[in-house]
Order: structure tokens, then sequence, then C-alpha cells
């Protein structure tokens, strides 16, 4: 089965703020590991770019976020909603390449990260969430750790899109 990792809006105006999102520094070490990993096991690696108002397409604020390790192989797909597939070339890379189950990391736990986790498993795909490699800024009802552990624990419960769901560390992703 062909994997692909997802690297969602991990950019410059999310992650070079005060305050940063929760984790942030940890999180930006540890999709770098990731990508590392799926790199050297063949896997697609797939950089999802937001764009909004705030983050126009080719601005600093739209950037990836300085500290990621690219490669050459990688893929970019820009998006404007929180739903990686919508409106996106995303599904056309991913028949491309047969991919059948996706690694998903990056922000915001609640938005980006959880609606493209929950599309992906109503197109068929098997989801592994990195569970340590999702973030989001604190809210007012709750800190970014809470957001990411409930999405942590909701995601992997939902089992009704007839795929498995499962948050992993990425240790334990990286070591299968």
């Amino acid at each position: 089965m062909s994997t692909a990792l997802l690297v969602i809006d991990v950019q410059s105006a999310l992650f070079e703020v005060e305050p940063a999102p929760y984790e942030g520094q940890e999180v930006v070490e540890r999709i770098n590991r990731l990508t590392q990993w799926a790199h050297q096991q063949g896997h697609c690696v797939i950089f999802i770019q937001h764009e909004d108002a705030q983050m126009g397409y080719q601005t600093s604020a739209w950037a990836l976020q300085h500290q990621l390790i690219l490669d050459s192989r990688d893929h970019y797909v820009r998006k404007t909603t929180p739903d990686s597939f919508l409106g996106t070339n995303l599904s056309e890379i991913l028949a491309e390449r047969d991919v059948k189950h996706l690694i998903i990391s990056g922000y915001a736990s609640e938005f980006c990260v959880d609606t493209t986790v929950r599309r992906a498993a109503a197109l068929g795909y098997t989801v592994d969430l990195a569970a340590n490699a999702h973030t989001t800024h604190d809210k007012p009802h709750a800190s970014g750790g809470q957001i990411r552990q409930h999405h942590n624990a909701t995601l992997s419960n939902i089992g009704s899109f007839g795929v498995k769901i499962r948050a992993l560390d990425c240790d334990a992703i990286i070591t299968g």
C-alpha cells in the first residue's frame, strides 16, 4: 500500500508569531523527522499551504516555516478552505502515486487537520494522525494541548467511514 505524508499549513504566519502554537518548535522538529523518514521509505511528502487575506500566495506570511526540511521530491498544494482536498490537486497527486494510506500532520488541529482527516477517511484512505505532530494556538475555551488531545481521541474513535483512523506518536509511525 502506497503512503503519503501530508504536512498541513506549517507556515510562517502561523508558526513564527508570539504566542507560538502549542509545542510549535517541537512539532516542526517532529515533522522534520517524519519527512526524513518518509523520504527514506520512498513515501510521497506533500506540503499543503493555506491562502487567505492574511497569507497571500507567495508572501512571506504564506511561506513554509523556515526550519522545515524540504526535498526536491516533495509536492506542494495550495488551498483556501480547511479541507485540503476541496478545490485542490491533492486527489490527483495521490491517485498518480496510487496512495491508499495517509499520515497527517500540521496546523490547526481543530480546523484544517480535523477536516482533512475526516475528508480523507470519507474518501477511503486509511489515516494515521501524527498525534504529537499537529498543533494549534490556545483558545479561550481550551489550551492548544487540550485541543490536540481532544482531536487525537475523537478522530481515532470514528469508525463510520469504514476505514481505520489511528492517532500515533511520530516514534510509533517511524518504527512501524
